[in-house]
């Protein structure tokens, strides 16, 4: 008998379908209990604006704008806005502060 044309039984396929449903409920899960919370946010945009600009740090910029912003969670994710413009973006326990001046993320 040729393996190489054997399909997969019925019983296989429903194993597998409950092992992929699984997995992806576990990273779900794991999206949701590792949601940044509104302090990682704000210490992320405070360390990212005082690396940025030693003069914005020494004045508190950093702690200004992290203070100002506003926190949206998202249940699997976050993110925080400042004049309505979005600052930082977090999932699974990482925050991302959105650097304005090259449109891109630097991960906090």
């Amino acid at each position: 008998m040729n393996t190489a044309t054997r399909r997969p039984t019925t019983a296989q396929q429903g194993r597998a379908r409950w092992a992929i449903l699984l997995l992806l409920a576990l990273t779900l899960g794991a999206a949701w209990a590792t949601n940044p919370d509104p302090d990682q946010h704000r210490q992320a945009i405070r360390q990212a604006i005082g690396e940025r600009s030693p003069l914005s740090g020494l004045l508190g910029l950093g702690a200004l704008t992290a203070f100002v912003s506003d926190y949206h969670p998202l249940g699997l994710g976050s993110y925080t806005t400042v004049n309505g413009k979005t600052v930082s973006i977090g999932a699974f326990g990482q925050v991302f502060v959105l650097d304005t001046d090259k449109s891109t993320f630097v991960n906090r």
